[in-house]
C-alpha cells in the first residue's frame, strides 16, 4: 500500500478527534476509588468469560454473525431497560453523531480487525497486542483531554502491565511475531481504535452510562448489518444450535449491554486512561476462569502476572510514585 493509501485510514481515524482538540472533557476525572476498582474487576470477569460463550456460538455460526448478533442482542436488552426506566431517552437523541462514532470505533472496527487478524495469529499473540491499549490511550487522551497528561509514570505503567501480560500467556506466544505482519498491524490498530473510542466518549459525560452504551451498541449493529448480510448472507446458512444461540444471548445481555453500562460509568469518573486498564485484566479473569471453572491447570505464571499487572495498574492510576520522596 502506497505511503497516501495509508494516510487516508489514518486520517479518517482521527478527524473526529481533530475537531475537538483539548475539549473532550467537561468533567474532572480523579483517581479510581473501590467502587472503580470493584467495576473494572468485574468488567474484566464479564469481558474475559466472553471467550466461554465464543467458543460456544462459532460452532455454529461464523465470526461476523456472532458479533453481529451480539451488539444486537445487547442493543435490544438495553431497550428494554430503558422502556422500563424513569430516563427520558429522548432529550440525548441529539448525540447520534458522537454515538455513531462510539459505535464504529469501539465496536465495528475492533471487532473487525481482531477477527480478521486472528485468522492468521494465534490468540496469546493477539492478547499481548492487545494489551497495547492503554499505552496508546496514555498517548491520545493526552491530545486530547486536559486532564489526562501523559507522564514517565503512566508509560512505564503501561509498559509493566504490558510485560505481565506477556508473562501469563507466555514467551511461546511471542514465536510468531514478525510473521503475518499484517494481521499484527490489524490487532494494533484494533487496540488504537479503542484508545480513541474511550478518549472520544469522555465528550459524553452528563448522558447516563446505560444511554451511552445502548446508543452505541445501536450504532454498531446499524453499520454492521449491510457488511454481515453482505459477506455471511445468514439466509443461506442453516439453523444455528440452540446452544449457540443461547452463547449468543449471553454474549449480548451480559457481554455487551451490561459490559458497556460498566466501561462508560468508569469511563465518566476514571478517565480514558484507567478504564482501558480492562484489557490488561481481561487475560487474567480468563485464565482464572479457566482454572477454576473449567479446571484447567494450575501455574504460578498467574499469580506472578497477577502481581505485575496490578502494579501496573496502581502505577497508571497515580498510586505508586517513580520519584523518591524528599525527606
Amino acid at each position: 500500500m502506497t505511503r497516501i493509501g495509508w494516510s487516508i485510514p489514518v486520517f479518517m481515524v482521527m478527524l473526529p478527534f481533530m475537531t475537538h482538540r483539548k475539549s473532550m472533557s467537561t468533567d474532572t476525572i480523579h483517581r479510581m476509588k473501590l467502587t472503580e476498582w470493584f467495576m473494572l474487576v468485574s468488567l474484566s470477569i464479564i469481558w474475559g468469560g466472553s471467550f466461554f460463550f465464543n467458543a460456544i456460538a462459532l460452532r455454529g455460526m461464523p465470526p461476523l454473525l456472532v458479533v453481529w448478533g451480539r451488539v444486537g442482542v445487547g442493543f435490544l436488552g438495553l431497550v428494554c431497560i430503558l422502556a422500563l426506566s424513569s430516563l427520558e431517552v429522548r432529550q440525548y437523541l441529539n448525540r447520534w453523531r458522537d454515538f455513531l462514532v462510539l459505535g464504529v470505533f469501539n465496536t465495528f472496527i475492533p471487532f473487525s480487525l481482531i477477527v480478521w487478524g486472528q485468522q492468521y495469529i494465534g490468540s496469546g499473540l493477539a492478547s499481548i497486542i492487545n494489551a497495547t491499549t492503554p499505552a496508546f490511550t496514555i498517548v491520545v487522551a493526552h491530545f486530547f483531554t486536559r486532564d489526562e497528561p501523559a507522564s514517565v509514570r503512566r508509560l512505564f505503567g503501561a509498559a509493566v502491565g504490558l510485560l505481565g501480560v506477556a508473562v501469563l500467556i507466555g514467551t511461546d506466544a511471542l514465536s510468531g511475531f514478525g510473521n503475518h505482519v499484517f494481521a499484527q498491524f490489524a490487532i494494533m490498530g484494533a487496540a488504537l481504535s479503542y484508545a480513541c473510542a474511550a478518549t472520544y466518549g469522555r465528550r459524553l459525560y452528563g448522558v447516563p452510562s446505560m444511554v451511552t452504551a445502548c446508543g452505541q451498541l445501536f450504532s454498531s449493529f446499524l453499520v454492521m448489518t449491510p457488511v454481515v448480510l453482505l459477506s455471511c448472507r445468514p439466509w443461506e446458512m442453516a439453523f444455528p444450535g440452540y446452544d449457540a444461540l443461547g452463547a449468543v444471548l449471553g454474549l449480548g445481555l451480559i457481554c455487551s449491554a451490561l459490559a458497556y453500562v460498566l466501561f462508560f460509568r468508569i469511563l465518566r469518573t476514571a478517565g480514558a486512561t484507567n478504564v482501558q486498564l480492562v484489557t490488561l485484566l481481561i487475560p487474567l479473569s480468563a485464565s482464572a476462569m479457566g482454572i477454576f471453572i473449567l479446571g484447567e491447570p494450575f501455574s504460578w505464571r498467574l499469580i506472578v502476572a497477577m502481581l505485575i499487572v496490578f502494579t501496573a495498574a496502581a502505577l497508571i492510576d497515580g498510586r505508586f510514585s517513580l520519584r523518591r520522596s524528599r525527606r
